[in-house]
């Protein structure tokens, strides 16, 4: 993520964070109700967030874990399709020799 996307993020949320103020203001809430509500929301999205965050690292489905194995299979298909039939053949007798024995 560049630094100018970090930024841009920022500023939506803060300006989220203030539109949501101000619609609380004008459905009626006074200033400080407005305030704690709005507060509240947006802790909420950070918690939201934190757990989704914490979900994907146990899961290890972040994006550089499948990204790594995606290049990891990459490597392995174009080893396999690099060998040559004998060797296939060879390769195939080993593992069915492994699976038997």
């Amino acid at each position: 993520m560049r630094r100018i996307d970090v930024i841009a993020i920022g500023i939506g949320i803060f300006l989220a964070g203030g539109g949501l103020f101000l619609g609380l203001r004008l459905f009626g809430l006074d200033g400080i109700n407005a305030g704690i509500w709005s507060q509240a929301v947006m802790v909420g999205g950070v918690v939201a967030w934190l757990a989704s965050y914490l979900l994907r690292v146990v899961t290890r489905t972040m994006t550089l874990n499948q990204q790594m194995d995606d290049y990891e299979s990459a490597v392995l298909q174009q080893r396999l399709d690099e060998l040559s039939p004998e060797q296939l053949a060879a390769l195939q007798q080993k593992l069915s020799a492994e699976d038997e024995g």
